[in-house]
């Protein structure tokens, strides 16, 4: 995804993981989620190279969806979708 596009997601609530390693990013990240409705966005943004495949499996196994994820210049950003 390009930053412009980017640019123009929708998200309601932003969490900053930016220097903290596996598995920390996804922690905060549940631990954030508990705070939103249903349906809200969450946009997580991290530098932890393994925070894609992390994510990735932790929308696939949760009732929470992964909107988008894109990289730009080391900082991995995800808009994560609430689940019931």
């Amino acid at each position: 995804m390009s930053d412009e596009r980017a640019s123009t997601e929708h998200f309601d609530h932003e969490l900053d993981v930016t220097g903290l390693n596996c598995p920390l990013p996804i922690l905060r990240t549940k631990r954030e989620l508990v705070r939103l409705e249903v349906g809200e966005v969450l946009k997580v943004r991290a530098t932890d190279p393994h925070a894609v495949v992390d994510f990735l499996a932790f929308t696939e196994k949760t009732a929470h969806r992964m909107r988008a994820h894109w990289n730009a210049d080391g900082v991995y950003t995800f808009l994560v979708q609430k689940g019931a």
